[in-house]
């Protein structure tokens, strides 16, 4: 796939002990995790799990069965009655015990999901603290939705809106964020009173299997299923399933397309939160030295494997050359490395090997269409799937590099010359999840943010998040919503229950 001139020489740094970061009985049980017990399903094939930094094989996961869903299914609608009757408080002490649970667990929980994804052990750590704070701060959200006063809206009657859960939510979660984005379905959905049945992704499902082990003595039977195996099988069987009220997936567009085709048979409820091609928006008047450190992490953090990164820089041509030295400067320092290589590796490698290719075709291409790296632009030397953190300049306007979503550890950077270049540029892709504005002048980050067609718009900042706040897109990016109260409403029905009181 990668010809010489594509491989870069920078160092991979990889560790000096050669001791696995994860004990063989610190692996959560490798099965189907059905009515609250671990159970090998009804097929017979399995999926190998390689940690993408060595490409070892670490182990053998069964790939589920339509059969399989069915029976979680199952499981979760014999349980949903009862979940969905306990009180918010109930549920919200629950949730806060799931949350002790991790937080006891933490250490473990970031070394399995460094050592089945690669990330370095500081991005994996940022995970698990997200998502024990989802999980806290969902407790608190459970007891406090809010909704249109009860009230008399028509003569002689008084209306009352009541909240109640929608049934069996069927969950489909990515590979970059497994145990996290994981936390941001189940913290909700349980929340409001629903059960689950979740597919991982079958390339990170081991801190989603280990989150049922811990929990299974907290959740009553059937409320919380999990089913591995491939997105055709498992994945299209949850999203057609009749017994099955709603489908909530994070990943990919085609992904979300093919839910909401299968979803559609049923009328059932679809959440999706896809794909991202943020624009960064660098006016003449930013501080560029800021923005440039703000994207050393918001453009590369998880080796560039995020929906919200930063990756494509519409800078003001009398400001461009300034800046890309500041910003080639902060990505080449960066530090690329296995997951046992040091507290301050930054970098791991892409998930997969077809990932890793996937990525690098795309830098053969933009090069090939005239952008240059001005670093980076390969992959890097030794085993595992590492890609050296590139910047690409000089990117002709509308090449696929500056359009398409990379999800790699690449920035392209391109120039405007007037804001309304720059607003249409920024607003020209299919996606529209985040994107960040860089000015001192307030007057134009107000301005410029309304104008911004995204779910997220960050001013002067880009990748901060905050679990009290939503996080949804627009157009092809998806809809529904994570985080906040507002993923209360999405995983809950209203109903209006309205009283004759004439006397």
């Amino acid at each position: 796939m990668t010809s010489p001139a594509m491989t870069i020489s920078s160092t991979v740094r990889r560790a000096a002990d050669p001791s696995p970061i994860l004990a063989a009985e610190e692996l959560p049980p490798t099965q189907h995790f059905i009515g609250g017990q671990f159970t090998g399903g009804t097929g017979s094939e399995t999926q190998s799990l390689v940690d993408p930094g060595s490409e070892e094989t670490i182990c053998e996961v069964p790939q589920g069965t339509a059969e399989d869903v069915d029976a979680a299914v199952l499981a979760a609608v014999e349980a949903k009655e009862a979940w969905g009757r306990t009180l918010p408080k109930q549920r919200a002490e629950i949730l806060l015990a799931i949350a002790d649970r991790l937080a006891e667990n933490a250490d473990l929980l970031a070394r399995l999901e460094a050592r089945n994804t690669g990330k370095p052990l500081m991005v994996a750590e940022d995970d698990i603290t997200n998502s024990i704070d989802t999980f806290r701060f969902m407790a608190g959200a459970a007891r406090a939705t809010t909704s249109i006063a009860a009230g008399e809206y028509a003569q002689d009657h008084l209306s009352v809106i009541i909240r109640e859960p929608l049934g069996v939510v069927g969950v489909v979660t990515p590979w970059n964020y497994p145990l996290l984005m994981a936390a941001w379905k189940i913290a909700p959905i349980l929340a409001a009173g629903n059960t689950i049945v979740l597919k991982p992704s079958e390339q990170t499902p081991l801190t989603t299997l280990k989150f049922a082990e811990l929990t299974r003595d907290l959740l009553p039977a059937g409320v919380f299923n999990v089913v591995t195996g491939l997105g055709p099988i498992v994945g299209a069987r949850l999203a057609e399933h009749p017994k099955v009220d709603m489908i909530a997936l994070t990943g990919s567009v085609n992904s979300g397309r093919a839910v909401a085709r299968a979803a559609s048979e049923t009328v059932k409820r679809v959440h999706l939160e896809l794909g991202g091609k943020a624009p960064v928006v660098i006016f003449d008047d930013a501080d560029l030295a800021a923005a440039a450190e703000s994207l050393r992490a918001a453009g590369y953090w998880n080796s560039g494997q995020e929906c919200g990164a930063g990756c494509r820089v519409l800078v003001h041509e009398s400001v461009a050359e300034k800046f890309t030295g500041l910003l080639v400067e902060q990505v080449g320092s960066l530090v690329v490395g296995e997951s046992t290589a040091g507290a301050d590796v930054e970098l791991g490698p892409m998930i997969s090997k077809a990932h890793y290719e996937r990525v690098l075709g795309h830098l053969e291409r933009a090069q090939a269409d005239g952008a240059k790296a001005a670093v980076g632009g390969g992959a890097m030397e030794g085993p595992g799937y590492f890609i050296a953190p590139t910047v690409l300049v000089d990117v002709p306007e509308g090449a696929a590099c500056s359009l398409e979503e990379i999800f790699g550890p690449v920035v392209t950077v391109e120039t405007f010359t007037t804001e309304e270049e720059a607003l249409t540029r920024a607003n020209e892709v299919p996606y529209g999840l985040a994107a960040s504005v860089w000015t001192l002048n307030a007057q134009r980050s107000h301005d410029v943010a309304s104008r911004l067609d995204a779910g997220t718009v960050w001013v002067n900042s880009h990748l901060v998040l905050a679990n009290e706040m939503p996080w949804a897109g627009f157009k092809s990016s998806g809809y529904g919503r994570d985080l906040s109260a507002y993923s209360l409403d999405d995983y809950s029905r209203t109903k209006h229950v309205m009283h004759n009181k004439a006397r």
